[in-house]
């Protein structure tokens, strides 16, 4: 009886941790998005875009989140930490700004970037925690005239 318990057992974890890779592996996974291939669906300031999540976050969420946008504004910080290429753009405000998460490909654009520099990037709006988030970054224009 123990011996036929314990195989019974073994065989519902192995199930039960083939599901649990199963479902991280679905609810983790990126989906891709050619940026560079799309059309873009709003071009915005990064100081309106920011400014919007903060005057009303659900309503932002609807116009923004998931759409293709290309954002204008200026360098606030470049950062490659956990294997991340990141530029933050400054918003409306010193509380909150914009995170925009590039590729690998983009790697050396962004080294070359300087604080307070106007760029405009194009990416996908996954919405507003802090700060807008902004994924799959192509930077799109960094000679700006002022």
């Amino acid at each position: 009886m123990s011996k036929k318990r314990n195989i019974v057992l073994l065989v519902l974890s192995a199930l039960l941790i083939v599901f649990c890779i199963y479902l991280n592996s679905k609810l983790t996974a990126e989906t891709y998005i050619d940026i560079e291939n799309v059309s873009t669906e709003l071009n915005i300031t990064s100081n309106k875009l920011v400014a919007n999540f903060m005057d009303n976050e659900e309503r932002a969420d609807s116009m923004f989140s998931g759409k293709i946008v290309e954002i204008t504004g200026r360098v606030k910080e470049v950062t490659f930490l956990n294997n991340r290429n990141t530029v933050i753009l400054y918003g409306q405000n010193t509380a909150s700004g914009i995170i925009c998460d590039f590729d690998t490909n983009q790697l050396e654009e962004i080294k070359n970037l300087s604080k307070n520099q106007k760029i405009t990037i194009k990416g996908v709006c996954k919405g507003f925690l802090k700060d807008v988030v902004i994924l799959n970054c192509l930077l799109m224009n960094t000679n700006l005239n002022e």
